[in-house]
């Protein structure tokens, strides 16, 4: 063999050896960020062309054809479409107008380069459509394909910064109704089926595409030059008449407050939506066609001022997403938050002029400080930006840090660099970035721009750390009794060395005036000069305008003042700190509930009310012991009830009514509930609807009523709407007093079939898991946990969580704590962000455990 053969064969080998490492990089289950970013060099002018045909029956398979178009820079390694279903879903390959064997492993179809060519590339792909995330049901299907899950139905490019255009068409039964995100323009019926043939779809990511079929009630309305199309499925005419026009109207005010804040006209071709009854979340922001859950859009007229503001929220929220996050885009999914901070951000401005009689400030302060505390103190806190290696983790990101902390930080940013600049950098943005993909820095680097602040140092506290600082006093009076120095100390509660810079205010009470000063934390500790030589107050108030984030000083002797100060976001915030002062174990629970008494009577804002409501629920269930709570059931029930009868607004009666009714299980509150479900019992002003005698029927049962079962049949009955009447008959076995019926419905969720429709089986788990029924439901903790993992690929992005919320969440026991301890550590490989999720869930349980450790010792 010559020397030269000899150098042959060792080149060859070498780049045999390089590609197949390559390769190994390349190909792996989900989008790694090598693929993604291989790709993002190696595509453009992506052009997906889709056909799919759905049968009469559910459980026929759904065939579908994909033609692609597509420019190939770079040959020299193969081309990687994600399909991540079972194989045999493939049918035929064709690239570049030659059929090709069928590659289909590692979640990809492989397209080698000796098919491919620099230029435009066309293939042909003839599969089966993946179900996963087709979300199919007898009657309607819809899909549903955040972060990662376009992959799930059909071979797709899934990562966010491919951005493509789309051609689809849809053949279904000819008495379904179709929605896509691009208009229709032709119909071709066909026997029993009519196809649905839809224009080319404007640019954008692979989990925006989606598409809506089933048995719709369609509505339309026209509102300046917005003409909007909606499908729903709700029966109730009286909650179809109450909704229908807010529920346009709502959606025609979003668009035009966010065209006048971003100075960019709505950016796609149309605004539809459709209303789903068993969506599993509140909405997703689709381009053209935005999905909600049925529940949240239509309302009669028994909806509290609560609910309203939830579902003006919501649109606005979606609505929102048309410019932040679907016209503009976040490069990869570790800046998903970034599309949610501006969503929220711009719902929370977006609502106002529409409920010019709400307080706001006060509605921020409670919408957000709860939620985004959760998560933020608990040993699972993360921060608001993540890191993320590949796209089957990107579901995990999602949670309370970027849908709630998010906000309260853009709320400091615009503080910090002022509204009008601020307003003009995002115009910048959105300008500069529409129609393509930007990441976190790219905002800073244009906000900084208009702004004396270091806003790269700014953001590294509060977008790329976790945490929250906890704020002490130093106060020192002089001999006249006025303040002689008045200084506060922060520190990070996870005992670290971060700083957060703040601004926020402190009232100082007086007997006829609250002096109000302003707080600027720049360094660890911070004097406020301007409290000095002031007299001392009757009472100090922390975080008296809501705009600082973290626990602040309460004292114990002063809680019952917070149910009278006048001021309603300072009061509101009162309530938030107490909370958290209590969950430190600075406070003793049975004054915290003194002051939730005194709340419940005499407060009369209903957002506050609604706040006391929540946090009693927390303290009675969760931190009471059992016999706290069963020494304080009956007062409580006692005053709630009396409250009902007193002549109060609507919202705060339905508030009231759903705090008696969460703790209404004795003898004589289960007697009570049962008049007013049986309609003996009528509390003026109270108004309830067909869900709510659902709801209370139910409850019922929880609690174990004599009459259980006539009282199920009756409510059986009496559900008129299908869809609802099928959740009701899931929820059954999860209701049943026999222990044995509840432990195979909880068994029976083992199989992920079982566990599709996701709000149903939550609801499911909070009546098995009560902490009226943990004796017999502990039993299932260690399964609860032990497939966390696998809802984690199966469920949707919010189903791990709430898994854990609904199971484990629920417990407070020293026995709970030690199996999640035990399931750490026998599972010391568990993925960290599912870890995170897991201490999040049980920081409940952490903290009981730590105050009973301490009493032990």
């Amino acid at each position: 063999m010559t020397t030269r053969i000899l150098v042959s064969i060792l080149v060859l080998s070498l780049f045999s050896c390089q590609n197949a490492s390559e390769e190994r990089t390349l190909l792996n289950p989900g989008i790694s960020k090598e693929l993604a970013d291989f790709r993002k060099e190696q595509l453009s002018a992506i052009n997906y062309n889709l056909s799919f045909s759905i049968p009469e029956k559910i459980e026929d398979s759904i065939p579908a054809r994909l033609d692609l178009e597509v420019t190939i820079s770079n040959t020299s390694e193969p081309l990687y479409l994600d399909f991540n279903v079972e194989k045999g879903h493939v049918n035929r390959v064709v690239a570049n107008a030659e059929e090709i064997t069928i590659q289909h492993k590692e979640e990809h179809i492989i397209i080698p380069s000796e098919h491919l060519k620099t230029g435009v590339n066309n293939v042909t792909i003839e599969f089966i459509a993946g179900e996963q995330s087709l979300n199919r049901n007898e009657d309607f299907l819809y899909t549903l394909l955040v972060p990662d899950r376009a992959s799930t139905l059909f071979p797709v490019f899934d990562q966010p910064n491919l951005k493509a255009v789309y051609n689809l068409s849809i053949t279904a039964p000819k008495d379904w109704e179709v929605l896509a995100g691009a208009p229709e323009v032709d119909q071709i019926s066909e026997g029993d089926f009519i196809t649905h043939n839809f224009g080319t779809s404007d640019k954008m990511s692979s989990y925006l595409f989606s598409f809506v079929a089933g048995k719709f009630s369609v509505a339309n309305q026209k509102i300046a030059d917005l003409d909007m199309n909606m499908l729903y499925r709700e029966t109730d005419s009286a909650k179809i008449q109450a909704s229908l026009n807010p529920i346009f109207e709502l959606h025609a005010g979003a668009v035009d407050f966010l065209e006048d804040y971003t100075a960019y006209d709505f950016p796609f071709q149309k605004l539809d939506f459709a209303a789903i009854p068993i969506f599993q979340y509140g909405g997703m922001e689709h381009v053209g066609a935005i999905q909600y859950r049925e529940s949240s859009l239509f309302l009669d007229n028994t909806a509290t001022e609560s609910q309203k503001l939830s579902r003006a929220k919501l649109i606005a929220h979606e609505t929102s997403h048309m410019w932040f996050g679907d016209l503009v885009t976040m490069n990869w999914f570790n800046d998903v938050w970034m599309k949610e901070v501006f969503a929220n951000f711009m719902a929370d401005k977006i609502v106002n002029p529409a409920f010019p009689d709400v307080n706001h400030e006060l509605l921020f302060v409670l919408s957000h400080y709860p939620s985004a505390y959760g998560e933020d103190r608990t040993q699972g806190s993360n921060p608001i930006r993540q890191q993320l290696d590949n796209l089957k983790n990107a579901g995990s990101l999602y949670g309370s840090i970027i849908y709630n902390k998010a906000p309260i930080m853009m709320r400091q940013l615009e503080l910090a660099t002022g509204k009008e600049a601020f307003q003009e950098g995002i115009q910048e943005y959105i300008k500069t970035y529409a129609n393509d993909n930007a990441v976190w820095n790219d905002l800073v680097s244009i906000l900084d721009t208009k702004t004396d602040v270091d806003l790269k140092k700014w953001s590294e506290v509060w977008v790329n750390q976790s945490g929250r600082p906890v704020i002490s006093e130093e106060l020192i009076y002089a001999e006249d009794g006025s303040i002689q120095s008045f200084y506060l100390t922060q520190q990070a509660e996870d005992g670290s060395d971060k700083i957060w810079p703040q601004t926020f205010k402190i009232g100082l009470v007086y007997p006829n005036s609250t002096q109000v000063i302003t707080a600027a934390f720049v360094d660890q500790k911070l004097q406020l000069k301007k409290a000095e030589g002031l007299p001392k107050p009757q009472q100090i108030i922390y975080n008296y305008d809501g705009m600082g984030y973290g626990v602040f000083p309460q004292q114990e002797e002063d809680l019952l003042k917070i149910a009278f100060l006048n001021d309603e976001v300072a009061r509101g915030y009162g309530y938030i700190n107490t909370h958290e002062n209590l969950l430190n174990a600075r406070l003793d629970p049975v004054a915290v509930f003194d002051l939730y008494k005194k709340g419940l009577i005499a407060e009369k804002n209903a957002l506050i009310l609604n706040r006391i409501s929540s946090q009693t629920q927390n303290l009675f269930w969760t931190y009471f012991t059992e016999m706290q709570r069963e020494s304080h059931q009956e007062e409580l029930e006692d005053l709630v009830y009396n409250q009902l009868q007193k002549d109060l607004p609507a919202n705060s009666k339905k508030t009231l009514f759903g705090l008696f009714k969460a703790v209404a299980y004795s003898k004589s509150g289960k007697e009570r509930l049962y008049a007013i479900w049986n309609q003996e019992t009528e509390i003026t002003n109270l108004k309830l609807n067909e869900d709510d005698y659902t709801s209370m029927a139910m409850t019922l049962a929880l609690y174990g009523h004599e009459n259980t079962t006539e009282i199920l049949q009756k409510a059986e009955a009496a559900i008129t709407n299908p869809d609802k009447k099928k959740r009701f008959q899931f929820l059954q076995p999860a209701l049943s007093a026999d222990e044995t019926t509840r432990d195979r419905f909880f068994e029976s969720l083992k199989d992920f079939k079982n566990r599709e429709k996701e709000s149903w089986v939550l609801s499911a788990l909070g009546y098995i898991n009560h902490p009226l029924r943990q004796e017999s439901s502990v039993k299932h903790l260690k399964t609860s946990l032990e497939l966390l993992e696998e809802i984690q690929l199966t469920g949707d992005i919010f189903f791990p969580k709430n898994w854990l919320n609904a199971t484990i969440g629920n417990y407070s026991s020293e026995g709970a704590y030690q199996i999640r301890e035990a399931f750490l550590e026998n599972n010391s490989d568990l993925n960290p962000v599912l870890k995170n999720k897991l201490y999040q869930a049980t920081d409940d349980l952490d903290r009981l455990h730590r105050m009973r450790s301490q009493l032990e010792d």
